[in-house]
C-alpha cells in the first residue's frame, strides 16, 4: 500500500518525507487556502520534496475552464496529477487530459457508478471519500470494496484507488484489508498510526530497567 498525505503543509510534508513514508500528496483548495501562498509557488515547492505524485485540483467549472488550467498546472512539477470533480463537465476533462498524457484523479467520489463512469474516462486514480460517506451513515469502506471489485473484473480499467477522507488509522487499516492501491492521510493520523500505549508503556519500562544494569569500567 502506498501512502499520500493528505495536507499542503510545506513542513509537514518535510517531516513525514524525512521518515521515508511519503510517496506522494493529494491537496485540495481548501488545504492550500490555509497556506496562506500562491498556489503555484507552494506546489513548485512541495513537488521539489515529495519526488512522487502530487495532486492539484482545478477550479473552473466549464470543460474549457478545467482543461485550460490543468495544462498550466501539469507543468508545475514532474509528477503532477490533476484533481478533477466527478460530473459531466469533469469526465469530458478527464477523457482529454487523458489523450493528452495528463494524469488525472477523479475526486469527490462516492458512488460506485460514479467509479466506473471515471475508470471509462482514462481516469488515473479515482478518490472515493469514506470518512464523508460516514458521516452520513453510510459504510465508506463498503463502497471501496465494491469499487475494487468491479475494477478487478476488467483487465482493461488500470484506474487505481486512492482511499480518501480518512479520519482514523482503522479506516487505512480497512482500507489495506480490501486490498486499496493507495491512502491518502492527514498527518495526524499518520502520527497515531505509529502509536499504542503499549509501546509507551514498553518503552518506559525499559528504560527504567536500563538504569539498573551495571556499568563496566
Amino acid at each position: 500500500m502506498k501512502i499520500f498525505l493528505d495536507t499542503a503543509n510545506l513542513n509537514e510534508i518535510k517531516k513525514a518525507k524525512a521518515l521515508g513514508l511519503v510517496d506522494g500528496v493529494t491537496t485540495n483548495p481548501t488545504l492550500l487556502a490555509k497556506e496562506g501562498e500562491g498556489t503555484e509557488t507552494l506546489i513548485r515547492k512541495i513537488s521539489e520534496v515529495v519526488k512522487g505524485p502530487v495532486n492539484v485540483e482545478v477550479t473552473g467549472t466549464t470543460e474549457e475552464e478545467m482543461v485550460k488550467e490543468a495544462r498550466v498546472m501539469a507543468n508545475w512539477g514532474e509528477e503532477i496529477v490533476i484533481k478533477i470533480p466527478i460530473n459531466l463537465e469533469g469526465l469530458k476533462v478527464v477523457k482529454a487530459l487523458s489523450s493528452e498524457g495528463i494524469r488525472t484523479n477523479v475526486t469527490l467520489v462516492f458512488s460506485v457508478s460514479q467509479a466506473i463512469l471515471a475508470a471509462k474516462a482514462g481516469a488515473t486514480y479515482v478518490c472515493p471519500f469514506v470518512g464523508r460517506l460516514d458521516d452520513i451513515g453510510f459504510n465508506g469502506l463498503e463502497l471501496i470494496q465494491q469499487i475494487r471489485g468491479i475494477y478487478q473484473n476488467y483487465d482493461e480499467i488500470c484506474t487505481k484507488i486512492v482511499v480518501a477522507s480518512v479520519r482514523h488509522p482503522i479506516h487505512v487499516i480497512e482500507a489495506g484489508l480490501i486490498g486499496a492501491e493507495i491512502v491518502t492521510i492527514p498527518p495526524a493520523v499518520l502520527e497515531q498510526m505509529a502509536k499504542h500505549p503499549l509501546t509507551d508503556k514498553g518503552i518506559a519500562q525499559f528504560l527504567e530497567d536500563a538504569k539498573k544494569i551495571p556499568s563496566r569500567k
